[in-house]
Parts: structure tokens; sequence; C-alpha cells
């Protein structure tokens, strides 16, 4: 099985044939082995799931080691969304790999994502045609709200977390993404995680685990 998208593979602990596929998105200047500790724990209760960590594919301009979707330095907000639509596309293949090479569909499928990586699983989950199963978005916002009120195509099961004290992502950036979400008759869940900065908590990587689980058993 080939990925377009250079991929930590976690296949089901099970050794069946997939049931569920969960897409990890990291964050900008890191790569799928950072996003794949939470991977791993959230394995462990899903064995029938394979979960797939890519790196994004370009290198990050501010920290060469790591890799970015796309390009957040000296761009205009007009430039950021451009570059995030080719993001999208390669997102997109990348999701279509993931179906053909399992034989599930994308209701079979959960995105999640933290930070820049939560910024495009969001994007890209609700303007796909064929409804993908859920979103979990870690510390992360919408980039273009007027952009995405006339792109939505599915509604997909949401949740959002954010640390109360994050200064990467401002916890208002979180309250407008749960207002847009909202105000487009979305139904989704939310945690606010206090004296908590730009990271991925204990807690919400449980909540985000039984969020998985209750939308797969449906």
């Amino acid at each position: 099985m080939t990925y377009t998208l250079n991929t930590i593979i976690l296949e089901p602990l099970s050794k069946n044939k997939p049931k569920n596929a969960v897409i990890l998105c990291h964050g900008y200047g890191g790569d799928g082995k950072d996003i794949s500790i939470l991977a791993n724990y959230w394995r462990a209760h899903l064995p029938d799931t394979i979960f797939l960590c890519p790196d994004a594919p370009e290198r990050c301009a501010a920290s060469p080691s790591g890799f970015q979707w796309f390009d957040l330095l000296d761009q205009s907000q007009e430039q950021i969304l451009s570059k995030s639509l080719i993001a999208e596309k390669k997102l997109n293949k990348f999701i279509d790999e993931v179906k053909d090479n399992n034989g599930i569909s994308a209701e079979k499928i959960s995105l999640s994502g933290f930070s820049q990586g939560c910024m495009l699983v969001l994007q890209t989950g609700i303007k796909r045609k064929d409804k993908i199963n859920s979103i979990i978005g870690y510390s992360g916002k919408i980039l273009d709200t007027e952009h995405l009120s006339k792109n939505i195509n599915s509604r997909p099961k949401i949740t959002l977390m954010h640390g109360e004290k994050d200064q990467v992502v401002t916890i208002e950036a979180f309250l407008e993404a749960k207002d847009f979400f909202r105000k487009n008759d979305y139904t989704i869940e939310s945690q606010i995680f206090k004296n908590c900065e730009h990271r991925i908590q204990t807690e919400g990587s449980s909540l985000g685990l039984q969020f998985i689980k209750k939308h797969f058993n449906r």
C-alpha cells in the first residue's frame, strides 16, 4: 500500500482488516512522529482501527527540521487561505488513498488535528462531499469563516478542545470556531482546559478517544 505523504502507519492490533481509520494531522513545525504518541494511546483501545500519521507535504519555513501544511510566515490572510486550499487537496487525496487501500468508506474515517493540523482537518472535513465520521480538533481555529460557510458539504460530528492559556491560537479563536459551527447548525462538543497552554492535555486525549469510540460504534 502506498501513500503520497510520508506516513507513520499503525496497523490494527487485532491483526484483522481495518473496520475504521483515524488520520492524525500534526501542527506547524511538527511531524507524524509527534502526533503518533496520541495515536498509540488511542490504538490500545480501538483494536480494529488503523491509525495514519502523515508528515505535512512541505518543510517548515520557521523550523526546517519539521513540516508545515501551508506557510504562515509573512503571509496575508488571502495568501494563507490560498495555500491552505492546496494543502486541502493533498489531504483529500490522502483520505481517498486511505479509503481505497483499506476498503473502507468515508463514514468509517475520523480526522484529528493539532493546531495547524486542526485548522486543516476542519476545513477539509466539512467541505468533503462524502461525509466522514467525525473530527477531533485540538488547539485550532477556522482559517476563513466566509470561505467555509459558502462551502459546507457535510456534517461530521465535531469536538473541539483548547487550552485556556493558549497564546499561539487564542481562546477567542476557539470561541469563534465554536460559534461558527453553532450558527451553521452543527451539533458539536467542546472543552476548555484551565491553566493549559498550546498542547494536547492528558484529559483531552481521553475525551478524544471517548468521542471516536462513541461515533465509530454507531
